[in-house]
């Protein structure tokens, strides 16, 4: 689909169906030197694709993904990602290791902050405040999340959040229990 090479780790970078122009802006900024180590899948948005860099090798961009995005979350091997709740979870069901940019408070709710947050103490993710987002600030990131992936893997793994059914009995049978 993308034309990758199987021996080159591949980042995924998913700023939701509209995209998340700082987050394009400073991916496409730090391009050159993640291209020395990785591959990038980016999912920029609608209208959002960069025509100059179409031919970039180890570089693929789209607007939007559908039934695609299940082979590209396969391949990636690390996720750059706003911190909705639904992008979240999917990065814990997959149990894909992330920097998340969670929009920040002037433009949001402040649930994005909130929820990376969150996944940076339970050591789920790395969070850069978009406020602070620098080419050197993520490609410090993303070279400390891929070379200790396997600690932020083990820790979704330990994470009981993932067994739903068990959390609904055990909430059902609460409730019926007489007080």
């Amino acid at each position: 689909m993308c034309g990758f090479s199987a021996n080159t780790p591949v980042i995924m970078v998913i700023g939701g169906s509209l995209g998340a122009a700082n987050v394009n802006k400073a991916v496409r900024e730090a391009l050159p030197r993640l291209l020395e180590d990785f591959q990038v899948v980016h999912l920029c948005g609608k209208e959002k694709v960069d025509n100059l860099l179409l031919n970039t090798p180890g570089y693929r961009q789209f607007e939007y993904v559908k039934a695609e995005l299940k082979d590209l979350f396969a391949m990636a091997d690390l996720v750059i990602s706003r911190a909705g709740a639904n992008a979240i979870c999917e990065l814990l069901a997959l149990k894909k290791p992330n920097v998340l940019i969670p929009l920040p408070a002037g433009s949001s709710r402040g649930d994005q902050l909130l929820n990376a947050q969150s996944f940076e103490a339970q050591g789920f993710s790395l969070v850069i405040d978009e406020d602070d987002l620098t080419t050197d600030l993520l490609i410090d990131r993303i070279h400390e999340l891929y070379f200790n992936r396997q600690k932020f893997h083990d820790a979704m793994n330990r994470s009981g959040q993932m067994d739903s059914i068990k959390t609904i009995v055990k909430l059902l049978e609460e409730v019926q229990q007489p007080l």
